[in-house]
């Protein structure tokens, strides 16, 4: 073959930098990137990636990878979607408040030192049954109409009304007036005396020690006072004796300052704001040697006289 010919042979299937272009089965295919006919940048080959997609892939269309929510299966939450989220969210909050943990405000100084103003302690709803009644030593929240409040309450907007249960039910707000906080001193059956010769209130003829909680400088109590607590009620006095409201000041009225049973909310277990105070809420060994109230009750126990204001 002339020299002529071969060169100009080779040079028809050369690419564009001279090197041989392979074969297909139609004919000599052009180099990777090269355009076609067409345009569309790619001869004889597979169709070429947008920028940013994957090879293959539709013109137009893009791949989100990594970028799946988790609601809805991937596409994102409606405005709808949210709300029931938030709905759901707070009926859970409520419930778990209305019959397991309900969270408290401690208003003033009443329980002073154990629990402080502005507190936010966390009370147990399942801590009592009818097997488990409250024991002496238990901090106790109560609902105290009918025995330290007057029972009825003026009208309320229903729409605030709601407003502040749910804000009182996360511990937000005071949960109301007639809600009140101390401890277990005498239950059904006992006989608290206040005071013998040493100043110590006795319980069941067993004489008290407790300095453990009292604020210090306080006295066990400045009103004397002998009762024997009726069966199905509690007698419940504050830490700080000296700057507490409680079952002394009631002596004489109707109840005599006793609080009954299935007034009680729960029991105080965990003090949980603030943070620097978290932690839980021990009853102690106080009352550990106060024996049971003898079934044929006590005698020669004095009734009930007037008390004087605590606070």
């Amino acid at each position: 073959m002339d020299t002529t010919a071969m060169n100009t042979e080779r040079a028809s299937h050369s690419g564009p930098g001279g090197e041989d272009a392979p074969e297909g089965p139609g004919g000599p295919v052009g180099p990777v990137g090269s355009a076609g006919a067409d345009g569309s940048g790619v001869r004889g080959g597979a169709p070429a990636a947008e920028p940013g997609g994957e090879p293959g892939a539709e013109p137009g269309r893009e791949r989100h990878v990594g970028r799946r929510s988790w609601w809805r299966g991937g596409r994102p939450a409606s405005w709808r979607g949210l709300l029931l989220q938030a709905v759901v969210v707070t009926l859970g909050v409520l419930l778990f408040s209305r019959f397991v943990v309900q969270p408290f405000q401690i208003p003033s100084g009443s329980m002073e030192p154990t629990l402080r103003t502005g507190d936010r302690v966390l009370v147990n709803k399942l801590a009592y049954g009818d097997d488990s009644p409250p024991r002496r030593g238990d901090l106790i929240v109560f609902d105290g109409e009918e025995s330290f409040v007057h029972s009825g309450t003026a009208e309320e907007n229903p729409v605030s009304g709601a407003a502040k249960g749910v804000l009182a039910a996360v511990g937000l707000m005071d949960s109301g007036e007639s809600d009140f906080v101390k401890r277990v001193v005498g239950v059904g059956g006992d006989r608290v005396v206040c005071c013998d010769r040493s100043g110590r209130m006795s319980v069941n003829g067993v004489a008290l020690d407790e300095r453990s909680y009292l604020r210090p400088g306080d006295a066990p109590s400045e009103v004397p006072f002998d009762i024997v607590v009726p069966p199905g009620r509690l007698w419940v006095m504050g830490d700080h004796r000296s700057d507490s409201r409680d079952s002394r000041d009631l002596l004489g009225s109707p109840g005599g300052g006793m609080v009954p049973v299935e007034r009680v909310v729960g029991r105080v277990d965990w003090i949980g704001w603030p943070v620097g105070r978290w932690s839980s809420v021990e009853r102690g060994d106080v009352f550990a040697r106060v024996p049971d109230a003898p079934a044929a009750g006590h005698a020669g126990a004095a009734g009930p006289e007037p008390g004087g204001a605590h606070g």
